[in-house]
């Protein structure tokens, strides 16, 4: 009887085990949608396939973040003005700015980046979040990301002015932005942002709001022709002004793409060239439709660890 008892016991335990483990496994599921939603909704719902080759797109960001545990570098470079013509062949023997970039991604859906630019002296820090994916089984339609910029002005305290404190080297830029992947060729990206500087120069503004579109027409295997087109809005409800002599320009960029599996390179014509999101749209003065384009590339290079 007792032997009867503990085999009963042991049963008894193992049915429990079981039952424990089944219930772990229901509960427990992996986030296949590479997203923050993925955790909540749509776990099952995996991300769609390269709407984009990179994490840059000519000067905006696009919902791309590489895998976990990936490291990516930068290089952003953009010539002086075509204007000149071929005396100082379009630009390129002008006055450039370049931005050296790092970007890790923690998580498949969390990246933080730090770039350094010649122009101001930008040392900018960036976060990337995809808050939610387009999904392979339609189930999601779109992708929501969210990326933020801090940057810091590096030069030198006179420039600041007399009252100087170090808050007054700070901008801020936040975006969310909408992305779709219509065909195997086409993908385009609808973006709303917020630009704050704490400190301007006199009959400037410390706030801007823009819209930003931007795509690419996949042409072959491992190129594409891309777009984007950055609009600072004029807002009534919080102008500083109502005479703005110098109101920032809409940013405008057309280039080729050429891609691998771990390099992106870029090459375009544009009118901004601060390479730092919240000055492309505060501070850009070049009107596309006077002809004051500038030639620039990006490379992206990754590694996975």
């Amino acid at each position: 009887m007792k032997k009867i008892s503990i085999l009963f016991a042991l049963l008894l335990f193992a049915g429990f085990t079981a039952i424990s483990q089944s219930d772990t496994s229901a509960v427990k599921k992996v986030n296949n949608n590479k997203s923050v939603a993925g955790y909540f909704t749509f776990n099952d719902s995996k991300p769609e396939r390269s709407p984009y080759a990179s994490g840059y797109l000519i000067d905006n960001q696009t919902n791309v973040i590489p895998p976990a545990k990936s490291l990516e570098f930068v290089i952003q470079h953009r010539f002086g003005t075509m204007e000149n013509g071929i005396s100082d062949l379009y630009g390129i023997f002008g006055a450039a700015n370049t931005r050296l970039g790092l970007n890790y991604s923690i998580t498949d859906w969390l990246q933080l980046g730090f770039g350094t630019a010649k122009v101001n002296k930008l040392q900018d820090f960036g976060l990337k979040i995809n808050l939610l994916q387009q999904s392979r089984d339609k189930k999601v339609p779109l992708s929501v990301t969210y990326y933020g910029n801090l940057a810091i002005d590096a030069r030198d305290e006179e420039n600041f002015g007399i009252s100087y404190e170090f808050n007054d080297r700070l901008t801020f830029f936040n975006e969310l932005l909408l992305t779709r992947k219509f065909a195997n060729w086409f993908t385009f990206s609808f973006g709303g942002s917020f630009t704050h500087f704490n400190s301007v120069a006199s009959l400037m503004e410390h706030d801007k709001i823009a819209l930003h579109f931007l795509g690419r027409f996949k042409i072959s295997e491992q190129s594409s022709v891309m777009f984007n087109y950055d609009l600072p809005l004029k807002i009534q409800s919080i102008a500083e002004w109502e005479d703005f002599t110098d109101p920032p320009m809409p940013n405008l960029g057309i280039g080729w793409e050429i891609a691998t599996l771990t390099h992106a390179f870029q090459i375009f014509v544009g009118t901004s060239t601060f390479m730092v999101p919240q000055y492309n749209i505060m501070m850009n003065q070049n009107d596309w439709t006077d002809g004051e384009l500038f030639i620039g590339f990006n490379i992206t290079r990754q590694w996975n660890f």
